[in-house]
């Protein structure tokens, strides 16, 4: 049930904190920042580990030496590939600082973006015009199409009489 919840709130927020550390991801960069390892008799600060779902044990993970002041440190993994990971920060005392799941996303969003529709639709007609003609070109094609069905019923008249050539 706490897994869930961990995970849950790993999917809702690319940055998350518990138990003193807080992750946060950018593509595919992971950064944890904490303040509960101030430096031990000179031995820095300590080390935090990126591990995937198969690593169990915090040396099988991608270990990465903390860095900062006394104050604050932190850790930064880059070309991580997408997937679920637990991030586990253990002081240079041996304490464990906490431990957190983050998601990592690398796929890009697709971007979408609307475009204006034709106000009058799409018009149809052979080669898809667009231009819209108006009364007086109907009326000419109209006219030349009588004038060529009365020329063609003249010339096939003309021919059906024997006396003519």
């Amino acid at each position: 049930m706490a897994a869930v919840a961990v995970l849950a709130l790993a999917l809702t927020a690319p940055t998350a904190s518990a138990a003193g550390i807080s992750v946060s991801t950018s593509g595919s960069t992971v950064s944890v920042t904490t303040s509960a390892c101030p430096t031990s008799s000179g031995s820095g600060y300590g080390s935090a580990s990126l591990l995937n779902s198969s690593q169990r044990s915090f040396a099988d993970g991608r270990v990465v030496t903390l860095s900062g002041t006394s104050t604050g440190q932190s850790a930064v993994w880059s070309n991580v590939g997408t997937g679920t990971y637990t991030v586990t920060v253990r002081c240079a005392n041996g304490d464990t600082a906490g431990s957190q799941a983050v998601i990592v996303s690398t796929a890009s969003t697709p971007t979408i973006s609307a475009t204006a529709s034709p106000t009058r639709g799409v018009m149809g007609g052979l080669g898809g015009a667009t231009k819209d003609y108006g009364t007086l070109t109907f009326a000419a094609g109209g006219a030349l199409v009588a004038c060529g069905a009365v020329a063609t019923v003249w010339a096939l008249r003309r021919r059906s009489k024997p006396y003519r050539l």
